[in-house]
């Protein structure tokens, strides 16, 4: 598929500046790529990079700027004080599993009586349940801390007041114009919420209630911070952006994982067969997908009984995680490959904007997986639906730019349910409905998506001369990490480059490259590029686009570049 190159709009007075006072403080000359690249992150000043650069946890907000922060630690006091028993309840993803072991692992530490509860993805689905209602009752609660939901439970938070159980709702989705009857609200989202950061993880802000309350009971900061790894898998695995708190956090939970991980981190770590530094690429793509796995194919307090553990041995709760993820992946292949061919089939297919597709047997826990595949082929907003106790459950993709979850919200009166965010979201419906929801949500993005957000866009941070890959530059780039959402890795265009010669294709289906401008070369990697060897073999000059990446072999590191696209 094409993609639109863009190089950043960066303004350059900016840039100029910035290089100034930079230069002037150290005395020195400053790079003025690097200098880009800070500009285009909204830094303006040395005492703005210096903090970029060299995060520190004293860069935290103060957790009782969080509306309703007082109100919540006030509860939680009282129901230590009458030996109350509390409820943990958390969403079944990375998120709410990581969100449920952080504060059910502390509260018991500090001496706190509670319990914790995870919804079955299929029997109970997302959020607050009348199961985990009736749960708490029979367990006696009188306190139940949401994590990673609730903010859209008004009805059962409702029910269960009048039962005499109270609410603490952590959530960081967008809550409706009322909230929810709790007696105590943390969402940074609300409109009356003077919180700083916005773009918390579910965990994070379970990260700042224990904050707080470690405050509030003269604990030192250390007992909160020994959290901080699971608070980075939370950030890495639900995609909130790198920005700002969750830099911050980001950056010292990998610490803490390579230095001293939760036991179950480790055990997991072990099993998936990572041997170097852990990077925020691995929580990502190998122990946030294991972690997923628990809950979309069996249930979740599997994943919390592992983060909770102690023993030294754990490895055989990490090897059930590891199945799980084998079975995640066959499922995923199998039904991704399915739906393709139904779409690829269907002749009307091409003339859409919108891909729904819909299988009563496929497996409810990857049909999100399946949805962010299906995006990633056909570029266009994608949802996947299947059956599930009598309903249809539907997980919803979006492409860059386009807020699905009001897509959604236009289509509310065909649905029994909805909810989510810019980017992902999950609904329910009828299914004598699916047919009038499919044309709705057609003719609702048809009307209100732009032909430039169907095309895939690569944005480029800055041009650059291969004679600038240097040893140093790319120490300079490792800086800006960790990377994810609004802080991105850069993207580096160098136009008018040559094949030397000596690229070919490595293991099937690799793109080996030696590239040349003005007498400087450049080794490489294009993966799943092999196809455009005969373009950059014709003589003819071309563009490429690339990130800087060093490859090490027999002990000496070498600056190389991994394509992401050529022209």
């Amino acid at each position: 598929m094409r993609r639109r190159w863009k190089i950043i709009d960066t303004n350059p007075e900016a840039v100029a500046h910035l290089t100034d006072l930079l230069q002037r403080q150290h005395k020195k000359k400053v790079d003025e790529i690097i200098v880009r690249l800070l500009v285009q992150r909204g830094i303006q000043s040395p005492e703005d990079a210096h903090r970029f650069f060299y995060p520190s946890l004293d860069q935290l907000h103060d957790p009782f700027s969080m509306a309703d922060m007082d109100k919540a630690i006030m509860r939680l006091l009282e129901a230590k004080a009458q030996q109350q028993n509390l409820m943990v309840l958390g969403d079944y993803d990375v998120d709410g599993t990581t969100a449920v072991a952080m504060v059910y692992r502390f509260l018991k530490d500090q001496g706190f009586r509670c319990t914790f509860y995870i919804p079955n993805r299929y029997t109970e689905g997302y959020g607050v349940s009348r199961k985990a209602i009736e749960y708490a009752q029979r367990n006696q609660v009188r306190l139940i801390i949401t994590l990673d939901c609730g903010i859209k439970s008004h009805k059962l938070i409702a029910e269960a007041a009048q039962a005499g159980i109270d609410f603490i709702v952590c959530d960081h989705h967008l809550p409706d114009a009322t909230l929810p009857p709790a007696c105590a609200i943390l969402d940074p989202k609300r409109r009356d919420c003077p919180y700083p950061y916005k773009e918390l993880s579910g965990c994070g802000i379970g990260f700042k209630l224990i904050s707080a309350l470690a405050k509030k009971l003269g604990r030192p900061y250390e007992v909160v911070n020994e959290f901080l790894d699971l608070v980075a898998v939370s950030i890495a695995a639900d995609i909130v952006p790198v920005t700002g708190e969750n830099r911050v956090l980001a950056h010292f939970g990998l610490r803490k994982i390579n230095r001293q991980p939760n036991p179950g981190l480790a055990a997991l770590i072990q099993v998936s067969g990572l041997t170097k530094e852990i990077t925020f690429n691995d929580l990502v793509f190998i122990l946030g997908p294991r972690i997923n796995a628990a809950g979309r194919m069996s249930d979740a307090t599997h994943a919390v009984n592992l983060l909770l553990a102690e023993a030294p041995n754990l490895e055989e709760q990490a090897v059930q995680l590891n199945i799980f993820n084998e079975e995640r992946r066959k499922h995923d292949t199998e039904i991704t490959q399915q739906a393709l061919s139904m779409l690829l089939e269907d002749p009307a297919e091409n003339a859409r904007k919108t891909t729904v597709v819909y299988d009563p047997h496929w497996h409810k826990g990857v049909v999100g997986i399946v949805a962010s595949r299906l995006q990633d082929h056909f570029f266009r907003p994608t949802i996947v639906i299947t059956e599930s106790n009598g309903l249809l459950c539907g997980s919803a993709r979006s492409v860059p730019g386009f807020d699905l979850y009001e897509a959604l919200h236009a289509c509310r009166d065909l649905l029994v349910e909805y909810g989510g965010h810019t980017f992902a979201a999950g609904l329910k419906l009828m299914p004598d409905k699916l047919e009038a929801f499919k044309r709705r949500f057609e003719e609702v993005v048809a009307a209100t998506i732009t032909e430039e957000q169907l095309i895939p866009e690569l944005l480029i941070s800055a041009e650059i001369h291969f004679a600038h890959l240097t040893s140093t530059f790319s120490r300079r780039l490792k800086f800006f990490a960790p990377h994810g959402p609004d802080n991105l890795r850069p993207v580096f265009i160098t136009t008018g480059v040559s094949d030397t010669g000596y690229s070919r294709i490595v293991k099937d289906n690799h793109l080996k490259v030696v590239l040349r401008k003005d007498a400087v070369t450049v080794s490489g990697i294009g993966y799943d590029m092999a196809h455009h060897l005969s373009r950059i073999q014709d003589g003819k000059p071309f563009d490429v686009c690339f990130v800087v990446q060093e490859n090490e072999h027999n002990g000496e590191k070498r600056v190389e570049i991994k394509i992401k696209d050529l022209s």
